[in-house]
């Protein structure tokens, strides 16, 4: 760049004299320079950061996104885990400690205050919230683990020390997996097919063909065998320990009142008898005298799988038989 050069007009020999900056002023224009070149260079390196990817740059953005990837991945499965852990806690609160009469463990048991955190999709919330929300989902899971670890351990003492109990407590199906047509009902408050009302059904209807074998569903004693008016030929079993089966609308009946039985015994046959719109067996399950969901009491003889699909289908079988 040209230097500059300035001029002073001078009256007194009426001529102009070059001016020459002190050494002040010469210093700071250099330096005015000098920052002005590192502003320049610096906007332009901000620019081409910005606009171009450098290898590195564009390697690491690749490796950023796969890791945010990973993230939301893991909190599927975390959410995958967390809903199968709450149904094996609801399933041993309502099922397990019931049938060994053990209290069901409170929510502050089993999750010590760890059971807020964002429901909703957490794929555009900021890096750092993505990871608080895991980590607090994982807390969760590794606390329901730890705690259901434990109630198992409990169950498995109270087994020991109750085998009889549990010899006697209805525990599988009174019709068997591959005999049965369908749930035609389950538990619950259905439309009576005879009366078209709303009443609620204490059992739950099995479909079968008449004639299909009806097994014993714990130990006991036959306490009541025969006619049962609107039940139709009916079987009554006072397993002990407060709990007591019905079987109704059977076609035979094969034990008589007083009768030891054991689970697994052939008690009856599948039948059409008293009110009835159908070949069925109807089954209650009662405690002291309170009806009880059977579907809870099919432990010994379903899988999981098989356990899950007769929870479904006795939520959404509402042709009620009897």
């Amino acid at each position: 760049m040209r230097k500059k050069v300035y001029y002073r007009y001078n009256p007194t020999n009426e001529s102009y004299e070059r001016v020459y900056p002190s050494r002040g002023q010469r210093i700071w224009a250099w330096t005015k320079y000098l920052l002005e070149g590192i502003g320049i260079s610096a906007a332009i390196m901000i620019s081409l950061y910005i606009c171009i990817d450098l290898p590195k740059e564009k390697q690491l953005r690749k490796e950023n996104e796969a890791l945010r990837n990973r993230v939301d991945q893991l909190d599927d499965r975390l959410n995958t885990a967390i809903a199968v852990m709450d149904n094996l806690a609801e399933r041993d609160n309502n099922f397990y400690r019931v049938i060994m009469q053990i209290d069901p463990l409170t929510a502050r048991q089993r999750y010590a205050g760890l059971t807020r955190f964002y429901a909703g999709d957490i794929k555009n919330l900021p890096d750092k919230e993505k990871l608080s929300e895991v980590t607090l989902k994982l807390e969760l899971l590794e606390r329901q683990v730890y705690t259901q670890s434990l109630s198992f351990d409990r169950l498995a003492e109270a087994f020991n020390l109750n085998s009889d109990r549990l010899s006697h407590i209805p525990s599988i199906q009174p019709v068997s997996e591959e005999d049965m047509t369908q749930m035609a009902s389950g538990y619950g408050w259905r439309v009576d097919p005879i009366y078209g009302t709303s009443k609620h059904h204490d059992g739950m209807d099995f479909a079968a063909p008449t004639g299909t074998s009806v097994y014993a569903t714990g130990n006991g004693t036959v306490t009541e065998a025969g006619w049962n008016s609107g039940y139709g030929n009916a079987i009554d079993i006072n397993h002990g320990y407060g709990y007591t089966t019905r079987f109704a609308h059977l076609s035979e009946i094969l034990v008589a009142p007083g009768q030891k039985v054991k689970r697994g015994d052939l008690i009856g046959k599948v039948g059409n008898t008293g009110k009835s719109t159908g070949s069925h067996l109807h089954y209650e399950v009662r405690l002291k005298g309170v009806p009880q969901n059977p579907v809870n009491y099919y432990f010994q003889d379903l899988t999981p799988e098989e356990y899950a699909r007769m929870v479904n289908d006795s939520e959404n079988a509402g042709h009620v038989m009897d």
